[in-house]
């Protein structure tokens, strides 16, 4: 049993004991910061507080006529979610299904202009955050950030 502490009072004041080295607890954090920030910067478009759809948005704008169970399979998502996704973003009018050229069976996805105007909006704000998050680093280690 552990010798009792005091009752902190303020964030600064818990000790995190193992949870302050263990890896997954620091991704978890950064990721939960990043994602709130991202929330406000795109408050008020029609991406904002889902990171399904940004990534959705910004894979079909990259790669137009990708079917959507490719997209699930890249952001991890299950079919039935991607496909209640896939209609949510049509609702809005940010992208349509084309029946595929190959196969009849599957659809082919593509952004209507107003996706791609928001496709565009939404690189340029992600951009700013990168840029605010990393204007300590040097343009090497910029450079070398995702390629650990």
């Amino acid at each position: 049993m552990m010798a009792a502490t005091a009752v902190p009072v303020h964030p600064q004041d818990v000790n995190l004991g193992v949870l302050g080295t263990m890896l997954s607890y620091w991704v978890r954090s950064v990721n939960i910061a990043v994602s709130r920030d991202l929330d406000e910067q795109l408050s008020g478009l029609e991406v904002a507080r889902g990171t399904g759809k940004i990534s959705t948005l910004l894979i079909i704008d990259h790669h137009p006529g990708i079917r959507p169970s490719l997209i699930a399979e890249v952001i991890q998502r299950d079919r039935s979610a991607m496909a209640r996704l896939i209609d949510q973003m049509e609702q809005q009018q940010l992208l349509t299904r084309q029946t595929g050229e190959q196969d009849q069976r599957s659809q082919a996805l593509f952004l209507t202009p107003r996706g791609a105007a928001l496709a565009q909006r939404v690189r340029q704000l992600t951009q700013q955050q990168e840029d605010r998050f990393f204007r300590h680093l040097t343009a090497q280690e910029k450079s070398q950030r995702l390629n650990c």
